[in-house]
């Protein structure tokens, strides 16, 4: 009851700012201000929808919902998340397809402590609906694996945990912009070579579930972080390496200010930009 009351509170909360435009604007890769209704037109054509959000905003993820709802009108779905990582696919298709109650699929998954208020209502709307949800992240333990000892770590895992990960041996692009940002966006004593070569194993990972489960005519809605798909890259990129007939769409979030302007260092950062306030409610 405390989550029901709770998001119903976060969902009037949304329509209010939503109404006078104060709290969300949605633009173009170039900056040009596009309606709801319009982007969800265009993402109806895709293969695949990738979803970058801010992990702890509210709004965002409300969004998420909104989109997911809209285009499910139109569309078979099937959703994926950053947030479900590979080896806890079992127990989450059990509890979408009614097979397990949600204290059973809460005991036997690793969930992210913010499940309850922002992941929650798109496992059940899949559970509703009848619809695939894929977890489609690496362990974290493999990928602290990679951080800590290189990739060349991942040869030592045995045939069954090699099962959650993107297949060996994965490519790795050092020039993406993505991944040489992040020699410099940390302290120092905790940078080194193997930072970007664990982001892109995660990036790998997800790509490879996606492809790999994505059924044609159907329309797959991944929700991750934006990092790992801003600019086209990351997920992006991977999955134009594992199969690049899908066609790929991008959703990213930012905060600002001023939502009614748009900032030229986000162009091009996906084909969907939507600036959200930045006083919104955060979760965490």
């Amino acid at each position: 009851m405390k989550y029901i009351y709770s998001f119903l509170l976060l969902f009037v909360s949304c329509i209010l700012f939503a109404s006078n435009g104060r709290a969300y604007k949605i633009y173009t890769a170039t900056g040009k201000k596009v309606s709801f209704e319009k982007m969800i037109k265009r993402l109806k054509k895709s293969d695949i929808v990738l979803f970058g959000e801010y992990h702890n905003n509210s709004l965002g993820h409300w969004l998420q919902l909104k989109v997911t709802e809209s285009l499910g009108k139109d569309r078979i779905l099937m959703l994926g998340a950053e947030m479900f990582e590979a080896d806890n696919q079992l127990p989450l298709s059990q509890y979408v397809k009614g097979e397990i109650s949600e204290e059973e699929f809460i005991a036997t998954t690793r969930l992210w402590n913010n499940y309850a208020t922002d992941y929650k209502p798109l496992v059940e709307y899949a559970k509703e609906n009848g619809l695939d949800f894929i977890a489609t992240n690496i362990p974290r333990k493999y990928a602290s694996l990679v951080f800590k000892q290189g990739v060349e770590s991942l040869d030592t895992l045995s045939f069954g945990e090699k099962k959650w990960i993107a297949p060996l041996p994965f490519p790795y692009n050092s020039e993406l912009s993505g991944y040489k940002s992040m020699l410099t966006m940390f302290d120092s004593l905790h940078v080194n070579e193997n930072l970007p070569k664990a982001q892109a194993i995660k990036d790998a990972t997800m790509a490879h579930f996606i492809q790999k489960n994505y059924k044609k005519g159907n329309l797959f809605i991944h929700y991750n972080g934006s990092y790992h798909s801003n600019n086209r890259e990351g997920i992006v990129w991977y999955l134009d390496f594992y199969n690049k007939e899908l066609e790929v769409s991008t959703i990213s979030m930012v905060t600002s200010d001023n939502v009614e302007q748009f900032s030229m260092k986000d162009k091009y950062l996906a084909d969907f930009i939507i600036v959200i306030d930045e006083d919104v409610l955060k979760s965490y």
